[in-house]
């Protein structure tokens, strides 16, 4: 059975993760059984992978025994999804800035999740948790420079023909442009830095004025 299943409930359709921690919530989550295996709901309103995923991202491109770089962790609860998609093959690396914040992903996720590794660290300095190669970096921070921290990230940590999911929040880049232009310029600037984009997903109505760009790196 996979990690990710989709159902359709009422004419929408509901995502769910296989549990890498039977009986534990992160948000407040249902937990229900499906095919012998705990699963998870995964609400794309709390979520903006959710919500892409939702909107038509492949259910494949963080997939089971992958290593995920996570850029932005905030309190855990997408990348605690991620964690149950890798499963306890895969790895989790999760850096969030701010102290305050990232003591609630360690308590959340990171404590019971053995596939997790936080760091706190600016995620513009990749030295700081410097890891083995990984096959996906998962970028949603809110910065200006968000779109130059991901391409930093992937040129120092990603595999060659990895995967790069970057969160496009136009109000943090430029809050006077039309949001559709500012997802367009960042989008060149991938192409630019040599990527291949796969697609770009705006999010609403789940997010406003946000949108994830998945693009491929150079082999």
């Amino acid at each position: 059975m996979s990690r990710l299943l989709r159902e359709e409930r009422m004419g929408r359709t509901a995502l769910l993760t296989q549990n890498l921690v039977p009986g534990k919530k992160v948000y407040n989550e249902d937990l229900l059984q499906r095919g012998g295996s705990e699963f998870r709901t995964w609400d794309p309103f709390r979520s903006k992978l959710a919500a892409a995923v939702i909107k038509g991202l492949p259910g494949t491109v963080v997939g089971e025994g992958g290593k995920v770089l996570y850029l932005g962790a905030s309190t855990g609860t997408t990348i605690s999804h991620v964690s149950d998609l890798v499963g306890p093959g895969g790895l989790v690396v999760g850096v969030e800035f701010s102290p305050r914040v990232a003591r609630e992903f360690v308590e959340r996720v990171a404590r019971e999740r053995m596939n997790v590794i936080p760091f706190v660290a600016d995620a513009r300095d990749p030295s700081k948790y410097s890891v083995a190669k990984v096959d996906v970096v998962y970028c949603d921070i809110a910065q200006p420079d968000q779109t130059e921290i991901a391409i930093a990230n992937c040129a120092a940590l990603l595999k060659p023909g990895g995967t790069l999911l970057l969160v496009v929040k136009s109000r943090s880049i430029d809050v006077l442009k039309d949001p559709e232009r500012v997802f367009r310029e960042e989008r060149e600037k991938l192409v630019a830095g040599g990527f291949e984009v796969k697609t770009m997903i705006e999010l609403s109505p789940f997010e406003k004025d946000h949108a994830l760009i998945y693009a491929v790196a150079a082999k």
